[in-house]
């Protein structure tokens, strides 16, 4: 995507632009450690990020009504935990998209997988959204919607997707929120076989983000900025005796033990 002067590249949805924070990931001991900027690539408007001064960790990417980005890991994997502290767009956000999500390398529509965090801006004084949504073989609608309980643009907090053969299960500072369940007896399509990407942007959406698209992105306030940091990987591990997560056995309660019931939205 092309946004006035600005090589905007976006793999997805239509963007305006973006500011990202992430910083060294340091887990323990199956946990990939890399250095921020050794493990992302800016995937398109390579003009609108930059690391903040003090801290090169730390990855700040903006946006205003000219040209946006986003970012892609280097690596791809297939059923891990993913982890990164956000800080999201303070005051008036309304109109704006921060994201945090899973997605393959180019591949036909058709064959499409993809699991989103998408942080939905706000007017002053309302609360962020958060929008989650599955995709498999290019069809979502799987969207769920959670209002935040605190103010997310003060301080940064963790955002956490768990894919596993089982579930896929959103995370907020540890809590699960929602499971998404490998549930082949009803029908419900899962993605099992595509490695993706972890990727990031910041991007306008008043057509819709805020209240339905009724209340627009004040571009006065721009340029907006959205931080990541401490971008974690921690690969699936599977019951004793098993090699791999993608051999669990079927009847395997295993991952069932990842979820609080008491703090979990099932879905």
């Amino acid at each position: 995507m092309e946004l006035s002067s600005c090589s905007c590249k976006h793999r997805g949805t239509p963007v305006l632009a973006l500011l990202l924070v992430m910083s060294s990931s340091m887990l323990a001991a199956r946990t990939a450690v890399a250095m921020l900027y050794d493990d992302i690539e800016i995937s398109w408007g390579a003009d609108s990020f930059f690391y903040m001064d003090g801290d090169v960790d730390t990855l700040a990417l903006g946006l205003d009504h000219t040209c946006g980005s986003g970012f892609s890991s280097k690596q791809t994997y297939l059923y891990a935990r993913f982890d990164m502290d956000i800080k999201l767009v303070a005051n008036n956000s309304a109109g704006t998209v921060t994201t945090f999500y899973l997605m393959p390398d180019d591949v036909p529509w058709e064959y499409h997988d993809e699991v989103d965090m998408e942080f939905l801006g706000s007017s002053t004084g309302e609360p962020y959204t958060l929008h989650t949504n599955v995709y498999v073989n290019g069809v979502g609608s799987r969207e769920q919607q959670f209002k935040l309980w605190f103010d997310p643009a003060e301080d940064f907090h963790t955002y956490s997707i768990e894919w596993n053969p089982k579930y896929i299960i959103f995370l907020v500072d540890g809590t699960p929120i929602r499971a998404y369940k490998n549930d082949p007896a009803r029908g419900v399509p899962f993605p099992t076989w595509q490695s993706m990407h972890v990727e990031g942007s910041l991007w306008n959406a008043d057509g819709w983000a805020t209240q339905g698209g009724r209340v627009k992105t004040d571009w006065t306030q721009a340029p907006f900025y959205a931080y990541y940091r401490n971008y974690r990987v921690t690969p699936c591990v599977p019951s004793p005796g098993v090699a791999w997560c993608g051999d669990e056995p079927a009847e395997s309660t295993w991952f069932d033990q990842r979820l609080d019931a008491a703090a979990l939205h099932k879905v």
